[in-house]
């Protein structure tokens, strides 16, 4: 299974930018889709999550500016990120979980004040 990330960039604070994250080869049920980011110096977190379902969870961080969400039929997940600001800069990195956790190459996000 691979998972192909897009849509990083630089953007000044305040601005958007849209993550996509698409999986591909051998699929049978993707559990969980998920965001996790790694800032400079820092260890990853999680940054959002969604079941099969579209039950969300969000980080304290992400809350009301981050929206996930998913495509099942075309097994990608999304994440919409606004109010971005500086602390937001990180690598992104979208995960699937279905028997055990793929990670992709990771996309990353500059947000300049």
């Amino acid at each position: 299974v691979q998972l192909q990330a897009s849509g990083g960039g630089s953007v000044q604070a305040g601005g958007s930018l849209r993550l996509s994250c698409a999986a591909s080869g051998i699929i049978s049920r993707i559990d969980v889709m998920g965001w996790y980011r790694r800032a400079p110096g820092k260890q990853r977190e999680l940054v959002a999550s969604i079941t099969r379902g579209g039950v969300t969870d969000y980080a304290d961080s992400a809350k009301g500016r981050f929206t996930i969400s998913r495509d099942n039929a075309r097994n990608m997940v999304f994440l919409q990120m606004n109010s971005l600001e500086p602390e937001d800069t990180a690598v992104y990195y979208c995960n699937a979980y279905m028997s055990g956790p793929y990670w992709g190459q990771g996309t990353q996000v500059t947000v300049s004040s």
